[in-house]
């Protein structure tokens, strides 16, 4: 983030160079700076569980999405409605309960739903210098939905301090996949002059084609066409200011939900569905305008201003069995102000805040009869129509320095939500309806962290939360497999208390980490049926109605073995319990698409450029299930989803000065599998190739 660019008096570069660093296991103690707790501090001082991955390992990896960078992360588990979709859930939690940051900026909109979506597949992860994973809950510091983690994604700069006097650059990445038949093209230029201003864009094209799965063969009806176009332009004001403007437009078109159709194939004993067609547009754009400096005096030390702009489009068009047609979408359109200080008063850091927010949206649905042809035009789309979403928020985080040692963390918000629906269908009568409604929250976090040669404790308490959004409020359609969802007329603000203790050490060659954690949830908001049938689905609704917990552990090794070989391992172990009421009682069962016990290890050899990794993910069976999943029978085997052994083998070498070229082997064992709740089967036995040109 171009915050970065500044720190104590006077414009550091070295300072803006560090959001650039690299992996934990390849830096000294301290060296990477995250922006993801919303100022600029060295990870290792940071009590909270933080993984960091590099541009370089984005450049060597070549993720197909952003969700698909974090799959060998701790504590996360990856899930893919389709091959264009993808939603992390970080601690058990995904959707509208993990946030997203690009720059500083909310990604997440009041369109995203409670479970798993596909919006933050929609990123091009070419863009990115930084990927920050925040785990566990931040509400403290951004409001609703921070309560699973807060993905943190940093821009690639233009260049502006990298480059000295007038500059051009040139990229060209192109990727070959055999497990889908994919090809990807990223061409960038960068030009400007060093220390002074500088302009970087881009343009990435994706060609997906089906999926080649083990054991199944082609899966039909998997590919899809995506489009992204980037531009980022940096100025130099004054040896204290700088700015940046930023543009990001992505386009995905017919992105297939094949798991609902008829093209789809059994897997482990799921069931086929019965659409004829099912396929979804997307088109979102970023733009926005920062404004970064140093007011140099002792009141005020580092400022940012924000001001944004995103909007989001989805189409999506469904042909059921009958032949009936479906044709339904939103538009949602938001403006948000965010600014962001630091002081340094004593011994104590602060940083504090205001963020504001306004989104507009309006949705629309279209049924054609598959007997006369007749056009019924719907109140409206999957969610709400003509509503506003309202958040303006204050916040304080405080870091104190007790002793050398030892150091007192506390942070404070003040959320003020305000929505309203102009127009939905009543869930009893159908007929035309309009919501209005306002929350506030109080949340807060304590972490106290003890640090001393090498060995850092730290443990914490916070109080997170997750307001009803116009998706929980208005949402009128199919859920799972056999649910039909309508509105929400009384929902309250859910409520998340999390206990933390983690224990770190760090050397110049081995870093390991154990981090145990127990989350409450309170109020939670659960789908619940209603005991209706509708058009013979089970009609359901969302109440705050359910009450759990989520209890886990996390472990982490990275070593350098010397010669340049490494070694990088984590693991973990997840259990959540949910008590939700039922048409006579209530009953205990797991959280939904919890995630089964993982483990990850790498080795890999690294010298002069060139470079070989090995990669086994090892996941158990996926047999904690909820009666949702028990129903969710397109995407969920019967008993669960079997385990898997996923080996991946690969290297890189710098063929000529600038030129890069990538083989990676990866489902060496050829491995039937899919994670836990996603609709398709990932590729079996395939071969990934790049070349990655710089002039």
């Amino acid at each position: 983030m171009l915050f970065a660019l500044l720190s104590g008096i006077g414009l550091d570069t070295n300072a803006y160079a560090a959001t650039e660093a690299v992996s934990a296991s390849a830096q000294p103690t301290g060296s990477i700076v995250i922006t993801g707790t919303r100022t600029n501090r060295a990870a290792a001082l940071e009590p909270y569980a933080i993984e960091v991955i590099d541009r370089e390992q984005l450049e060597r990896e070549l993720p197909r999405t952003v969700p698909e960078a974090l799959n060998r992360l701790p504590g996360v588990l990856v899930q893919k409605t389709a091959s264009g979709h993808g939603s992390p859930y970080i601690r058990g939690f995904t959707g509208n309960r993990t946030l997203l940051v690009i720059d500083g900026i909310r990604y997440n909109n009041a369109t995203f739903r409670d479970g798993a979506n596909e919006y933050f597949a929609q990123i091009d992860s070419f863009t990115l210098s930084q990927v920050e994973l925040i785990a566990g809950p931040s509400s403290a510091l951004y409001g609703s939905e921070a309560v699973g983690g807060v993905i943190n994604l940093t821009t690639r700069s233009s260049g502006l301090f990298e480059e000295s006097g007038a500059f051009a650059t040139g990229e060209q990445v192109v990727r070959f996949s055999s497990g889908d038949g994919s090809v990807v093209s990223r061409s960038a230029i960068g030009f400007g002059q060093g220390g002074a201003w500088g302009f970087r864009g881009g343009v990435t094209l994706r060609d997906y084609g089906d999926i080649r799965a083990a054991d199944i063969g082609s899966l039909p009806y998997t590919g899809y066409n995506e489009y992204a176009f980037d531009a980022r332009l940096d100025v130099v004001l004054s040896e204290r200011w700088t700015a940046t403007a930023n543009h990001q437009l992505l386009d995905q078109s017919a992105v297939p939900r094949t798991h609902s159709t008829v093209f789809s194939i059994p897997f482990a004993g799921t069931t086929i569905g019965t659409d004829v067609l099912r396929e979804k547009d997307h088109h979102r754009n970023l733009t926005y305008l920062k404004l970064a400096g140093d007011l140099a005096n002792a009141a005020v030390g580092t400022v940012e201003l924000t001001l944004a702009h995103q909007s989001r489009n989805e189409i999506e068009r469904r042909v059921l069995g009958t032949r009936a047609r479906i044709d339904q979408g939103f538009d949602s359109d938001m403006l948000s102000l965010s600014a962001v200080a630091t002081s340094q008063v004593g011994r104590a850091e602060l940083t504090y805040g205001l963020d504001l927010s306004r989104e507009k949206i309006d949705s629309a649905r279209r049924d054609t009869d598959p007997a006369s042809g007749l056009l019924i035009e719907r109140l409206q789309g999957p969610i709400g129509d003509l509503a506003r979403f309202d958040q303006a928020g204050v916040f304080v985080r405080g870091v104190h320095s007790l002793s050398d040692a030892f150091s007192l963390d506390a942070s404070v918000r003040i959320t003020l939500i305000d929505v309203s629906v102009g127009q939905f269908a009543d869930p009893v009568t159908g007929q035309a309806i309009a919501f209005d409604s306002n929350w506030s929250n109080l949340s807060g976090s304590v972490r106290g962290r003890w640090s001393r040669e090498g060995h850092t404790l730290w443990t914490g308490y916070s109080r997170s939360f997750r307001a009803p959004n116009v998706a929980d409020i208005s949402r009128f359609g199919r859920s799972r497999t056999n649910e039909v969802e309508v509105a929400s007329l009384a929902l309250e603000p859910e409520t998340f208390d999390t206990f933390e203790l983690a224990y770190r050490y760090r050397s110049d060659r081995v870093q390991a980490g154990l981090t145990a954690y127990s989350t409450m949830l309170n109020d939670y908001i659960a789908t619940v049926p209603t005991g209706r049938l509708r058009n013979g689905l089970v009609e359901v609704s969302k109440r705050n109605a359910a009450k759990g917990h989520i209890h886990g552990v996390e472990l982490s090794l990275s070593a350098s073995l010397g010669g340049g070989v490494n070694l990088d391992g984590n693991a973990t172990w997840l259990r959540g319990r949910l008590t939700t009421p039922t048409a006579a009682d209530s009953v205990e069962q797991p959280i939904s698409r919890i995630q089964p016990l993982m483990a990850n290890l790498a080795v890999s050899w690294e010298e002069d450029g060139s470079w070989i990794q090995a990669a086994l993910t090892i996941a158990g069976r996926a047999d904690q299930l909820s009666s949702g999943d028990l129903l969710d029978t397109q995407r969920i085997p019967p008993g669960g989803t079997p385990g898997y052994a996923l080996l991946n083998i690969g290297g890189g070498f710098e063929l000529v000065e600038g030129v890069t070229i990538t083989l990676a082997l990866n489902n060496l064992l050829d491995e039937a599998y899919r994670t836990h709740g996603s609709g398709n089967n990932e590729p079996g036995r395939h071969l990934i190739s790049s070349l990655h040109m710089r002039f």
